[in-house]
Parts: structure tokens; C-alpha cells; sequence
């Protein structure tokens, strides 16, 4: 059969990128994010311009720009995972429009285990290695284990900005998650546990679909 259609939904710091990459390994498919969709086309014509007018200008591409770029990369796929698109309901029910998923998977984390998560990361100066003080700590505190460098918090990493980013997460793709849950295409699998036991029941979930 055609290799999987997959979305993963979840909030900053669930770990959509790592189990993103499992898919990925697994099944041989695309990896579909928002950003890397928009770096590749910026020049890409479309009725309201180009990515690089918008990025240039530091403003947010608007849905119909970000709607034909997604559109590209899903047509230029045999399979798929999504990761940080659709990010609000109009995109959802436009990429509903266009593919037909197997599977809609949602990590499903606790708040206060996010802000500890993201709160925690630490990254080198140098050579941009991740760390974390708890999950992943270096062999010496502040130290990057890979280059020796100087291990530093993100801005958008401290306490205040992580709360506000998971606000405008929860302001933005709640209506995301509530649509295709209304829809009974949502598989929640427990965010919290291990990186290798959230994998296990997210494979579970994409042979049952598949």
C-alpha cells in the first residue's frame, strides 16, 4: 500500500519533532513542517505574493500563501508527516480539503510538564548542541559535552515567553484539535511518558490506521 498520510498535533515541547523523525525512519516518508515548507518556496508565486515579500518584511505569511506552500509539498510526497501545520481551524479544514489523512495523533503532555520541559532546555553557543538540566544534562553543568562551549537559556525559553507561547498554542490550535476530535479522527497518546514508550504507542496507532 501508499506510505501513510500522518499529522501530529501537540503543543511546544511534546515532542512532535523527535517522534516526527520516527515517523520518518520508520516509513519512509517526508517530513512536512511549516518553516522548512516556506525556507524551500519562498520565491514560489502565488495570487498574494511570495514567502520572501512577507518573511522580509517580518511579518506572518498569511493562511492562502502558507495553504499553497503545504499544498506543494503534500502533492511532491508519496507519504507524509506533518508537524506544526495546520495551526488554526482554516487550515485544518483546508488540508482536509486537498489530502485525505490516516491518522490524526495528538501528544497529549500536561501544562506544568511543558513549562518544566522548556524551561529546562539548555543550548551551546557554539555548535547549538540541546541539552536539558533534568532529562539531559551535559557531563559538566554549563559545559557543552560536544564542543566545550558555553551552555546558555534561550529567550524563548525562560518562564514568561514559554507560558505565552503555549496561551497562543492553546488560543490557536485547540479549535485544531477539538475539530478532529469532533470528527473522530483523533488518537491522543500519553505525552508524557519516555521518548521510546510515547513511540511504541504511536506506532500502535499508525499500524491500526494503516
Amino acid at each position: 500500500m501508499s506510505q501513510p498520510k500522518i499529522l501530529v498535533l501537540g503543543p511546544p515541547g511534546a515532542g512532535k519533532g523527535t517522534q516526527s523523525s520516527n515517523i520518518v525512519e520508520a516509513y519512509d516518508v517526508d517530513h512536512i513542517t511549516t518553516g522548512d515548507a516556506l525556507r524551500a518556496n519562498k520565491d514560489m508565486e502565488t495570487e498574494y505574493g511570495t514567502p520572501r515579500s512577507f518573511m522580509e518584511a517580518g511579518e506572518l505569511v498569511p493562511d492562502p500563501v502558507v495553504n499553497e506552500i503545504v499544498k506543494a509539498a503534500i502533492e511532491d510526497a508519496d507519504g507524509f508527516v506533518l508537524d506544526g501545520y495546520p495551526r488554526n481551524l482554516s487550515q485544518a479544514e483546508y488540508l482536509d480539503d486537498i489530502t485525505d489523512l490516516d491518522l490524526v495523533a495528538l501528544l497529549d503532555v500536561d501544562r506544568e510538564e511543558l513549562v518544566d520541559r522548556l524551561t529546562g532546555r539548555r543550548v551551546c553557543d557554539d555548535c547549538g548542541a540541546n541539552f536539558h538540566v533534568d532529562f539531559a544534562p551535559p557531563e559538566e553543568e554549563g559545559v557543552c559535552d560536544e564542543c566545550g562551549g558555553e551552555l546558555i537559556q534561550r529567550d524563548d525559553d525562560t518562564e514568561e515567553t514559554v507560558k505565552e507561547r503555549l496561551n497562543v498554542f492553546e488560543e490557536n490550535t485547540q479549535p485544531v484539535i477539538d475539530y478532529y476530535e469532533d470528527e473522530g479522527e483523533l488518537v491522543r497518546v500519553d505525552g508524557e511518558q519516555s521518548p521510546d514508550e510515547v513511540w511504541d504507542d504511536l506506532q500502535d496507532a499508525i499500524e491500526d490506521a494503516i
